[in-house]
């Protein structure tokens, strides 16, 4: 049966649906339009994208489901290597070379006299002077924490006079070393020969000469106990600035009072951000207590000193004070961790590394992501 064409029209081969198609789009446009028209369509069935009126996209396969172009190509990772790293291994051979030169400087040399070492190692005057060194070091950090949190407070008081008396402590003792602390307490007696307890300006009810009341021991909790108080106060303090400002004003909402409120509500959070620097302070007080070898304070290090100085065993006898103080730090580090993991509780991303990982060399575990933690709540009987 004839049709009537329009004039523009041309005749199409039949071609199956495809000339169909192309006829019946074609029709009634101009001849360019028609061309180009022809044109997209070839390139939507090459599953290239073209610029004509035809129907396929820009990075899709196919303009009508029957081709494939290059968009969707999948990339082959079964040849896939680890990265090298030559640099690496590099300096792995150079710190083993220079490990393999240590240990044999240390087993080699004579002079170490490792044999000294150990009969000294164990001594009983050794281990007095071990039990000073840890007294001193736990009273000087009670004073130095107790007293550091009162001036830690004071420096955050509205009261400007407490905050002018606390920053001026803070300022002197970080200012003076604490060696020139040590002799000064030591030598008090030069500037106050005697000490009195009494009503100021009025009468006495006790008094004593100072060289009797200040012995080597207590000069030396003086100086390292209110050095101490001047670095925790500022510990301390960084750890309550640390605490949202809305918890204090959630307090106060509640009707508690500003020393509850420390109490019970700052405090206890700004615990794990004073923690990690109260641990690494209490490794360096155990190490400050070496200082008072100056006073002749019978500690570890002047125990050391005073049989070397008999015997000339200079080296064997420091090499024993280095282990004992490597040993007592190395147990304070234990506990310290432990104390960290305890108030990371709430911070699980930010827990801290446990001592078997640092001395293991292992890696911190990574924080779980979210599609970790929909697994952990998931129905163990649900399928994967």
């Amino acid at each position: 049966m004839a049709t009537a064409q329009p004039p523009g029209a041309r005749d199409e081969p039949e071609g199956g649906e495809g000339g169909g198609v192309a006829s019946a789009v074609g029709a009634g446009r101009p001849e360019g339009a028609q061309a180009a028209g022809r044109t997209g369509e070839e390139g939507a069935l090459a599953g290239t994208p073209t610029s004509g009126d035809g129907d396929a996209e820009p990075g899709t396969g196919t303009g009508d489901g029957s081709g494939s172009g290059s968009g969707g190509a999948e990339i082959d990772v079964a040849g896939a290597a680890a990265v090298r790293h030559p640099l690496r291994w590099l300096a792995v051979a150079v710190l083993a070379v220079l490990a393999a030169q240590l240990f044999h400087f240390l087993f080699t040399n004579p002079n170490f006299e490792w044999g000294t070492v150990g009969s000294y190692f164990t001594a009983r005057i050794i281990g007095e002077g071990i039990a000073t060194t840890i007294e001193l070091t736990v009273v000087a950090m009670l004073i130095g924490i107790l007293l550091g949190v009162l001036i830690a407070v004071g420096r955050m008081s509205p009261n400007p006079v407490l905050r002018a008396v606390c920053g001026a402590y803070v300022w002197f003792f970080r200012g003076v070393p604490v060696l020139v602390q040590l002799v000064f307490w030591y030598n008090m007696s030069a500037l106050l020969p005697r000490v009195s307890v009494g009503v100021p300006f009025g009468p006495e009810f006790a008094s004593g000469q100072t060289n009797h009341l200040i012995t080597p021991l207590l000069a030396a909790i003086l100086g390292l106990g209110l050095n101490e108080a001047a670095y925790m106060a500022e510990i301390v303090r960084g750890g309550l600035l640390g605490v949202d400002p809305g918890q204090t004003e959630a307090s106060d909402a509640l009707g508690m009072s500003r020393a509850r409120s420390l109490r019970r509500i700052v405090l206890p959070q700004a615990m794990r951000f004073i923690v990690p620097p109260t641990g690494s302070q209490v490794i360096n007080m155990l190490k400050a207590t070496s200082l008072v070898s100056v006073i002749a304070l019978s500690d570890l290090l002047y125990t050391v000193q005073s049989i070397y100085n008999r015997t000339f065993e200079t080296v064997p006898l420091l090499i024993v004070a280095c282990l004992w103080y490597l040993v007592m730090t190395s147990v304070l580090y234990v506990g310290q961790s432990f104390i960290e993991r305890y108030y990371a509780r709430g911070a699980t991303r930010n827990a801290p590394q446990s001592f078997w990982d640092f001395a293991l060399f292992r890696r911190r575990r990574a924080p779980a992501g979210p599609d970790a933690r929909a697994q952990d709540t998931r129905d163990p009987e649900e399928p994967a």
